[in-house]
């Protein structure tokens, strides 16, 4: 175990984090200040938003052009779409997400959440807790991202000030201690300035934790991958018809948890035949082990009927094998959800279909009261729900496994994407 869990952190070197907040909280220009001091930028890019700050009439060098790629977000100084910018460091890499603070575009907010290992959560310095900073936090702690950083930006504004600082911290932990947050960090910054975000502040002599860029060097996710349930979602079934290969039936996927080594005995789901592995196989050749997020491509002892979307898992610890779900669910659509209505459902690399049988509640995101006696879910709304699915799904309550948990539901007539859920463990 401890040489796998060697192996598994040495290739934990990326972290995918995502940014959030309210509007104007300063995203797009903290994430332009890392790839500005990490110098991820080409001359050529610095030079054409110096020129846009001047047409902009600004007085400093906006780097949140550096995200804000869309003509309508730099004409209106707003974030829309999620924007995805890479780069590294000599100790880690990174894939940041910055996401959009208006309510109305909470669902892209999702879209940038959903694959993150860090949330960095922005609060206005001189504004305070805003309902969109409560929202995104909550937002996080359900699609459970293990690692919080909330960001109390814009501290020159407020002279760069302990006690505000410290007021904000105190008045935001009583939230903050009613939702699933297992790791959780306050630094405060000044994005346009630089302070905290790549080297320690001079301002803040008060503060003594490490900066932004340090902790996101150094904040653990090897520990967050599960190793102990096997999961492989089948994506394709591999039958070369070569000579050489003239009996070859390999399942291909991507390890979503747990180890798979030849010889272990495995059940393929929803069908229920149990095997062995004979080989793990990749491009490069047979390995003695998978792990997440390996892609590989398992072969097995005995023919048994395996098929796009079904699962191979471990014998011990089998995932739960169920059409009817309990799940909460993100709205993504102006055609509200309602009770009775048929939606085509992704989960894994299943597809099938699933009928609403009941809204149980909406949750209140700024005093996470449950609702109840409700009849639709709106667009960003979030609400608890019970499904029926056309055909058995095997899957994990989402706080085991976030891949193997999770799902969307697209509408059959126009093929939008209108719901993103999360399923929990099924109700006595």
């Amino acid at each position: 175990m401890a040489d796998r869990l060697a192996t598994v952190a040495s290739k934990a070197d990326l972290l995918r984090f995502s940014t959030a907040g309210s509007v104007d909280d300063g995203k797009s220009t903290l994430i332009g200040r890392l790839l500005y001091e990490t110098k991820s930028i080409f001359e050529d890019q610095l030079e054409a938003i110096e020129h846009a700050s001047r047409l902009q009439g600004a007085d400093y060098v906006n780097l949140a052009l550096l995200t804000d790629g869309l003509r309508a977000e730099r004409e209106q100084g707003i974030t829309i779409d999620v924007a995805y910018r890479y780069f590294s460091t000599p100790t880690r890499t990174f894939i940041l997400a910055d996401t959009p603070g208006h309510v109305q575009y909470t669902r892209n907010m999702v879209t940038g959440a959903s694959t993150s290992d860090l949330a960095v959560i922005l609060v206005d310095a001189s504004r305070g807790i805003t309902e969109q900073s409560r929202r995104h936090v909550f937002i996080a702690s359900l699609l459970g991202i293990p690692h919080f950083v909330i960001c109390v930006n814009k501290m020159d504004l407020v002279d760069y000030s302990d006690q505000v600082f410290a007021q904000i911290r105190s008045d935001f932990l009583p939230f903050l201690s009613r939702l699933d947050v297992p790791d959780l960090t306050f630094i405060p910054i000044s994005a346009l300035h630089g302070d905290n975000v790549v080297d320690r502040s001079v301002n803040m002599p008060w503060y003594r934790g490490s900066p932004l860029l340090q902790h996101l060097e150094h904040v653990p996710v090897a520990a967050d991958r599960s190793l102990v349930d096997a999961r492989l979602p089948v994506q394709w079934v591999i039958r070369p018809h070569r000579n050489e290969h003239r009996d070859y039936r390999g399942y291909a996927g991507r390890v979503t948890g747990g180890v798979l080594r030849p010889g272990d005995e495995v059940v393929a789901l929803p069908g229920g035949f149990t095997t062995r592995i004979k080989s793990v196989d990749t491009f490069d050749g047979p390995i003695d082990e998978a792990f997440p997020p390996m892609s590989v491509t398992l072969t097995l002892e005995d023919e048994i009927d395996i098929s796009r979307g079904d699962m191979i898992c471990s014998t011990r610890n089998r995932p739960i094998v169920s059409q009817d779900l309990e799940a909460v669910v993100c709205w993504l659509s102006t055609s509200p959800l309602t009770p009775g209505k048929w939606y085509a459902v992704k989960h894994a690399a299943r597809n099938t279909r699933a009928v609403v049988k009941d809204l149980c509640y909406r949750i209140d995101v700024n005093s996470l009261d449950h609702e109840s006696a409700v009849e639709s879910l709106g667009l960003n709304e979030i609400g608890r729900v019970t499904l029926r699915a056309a055909a058995p799904l095997a899957y994990d309550p989402y706080h085991r496994n976030r891949t193997t948990g999770s799902f969307i539901l697209i509408d059959e007539s126009t093929n939008e994407t209108v719901g993103a859920g999360i399923l929990l463990e099924p109700r006595d």
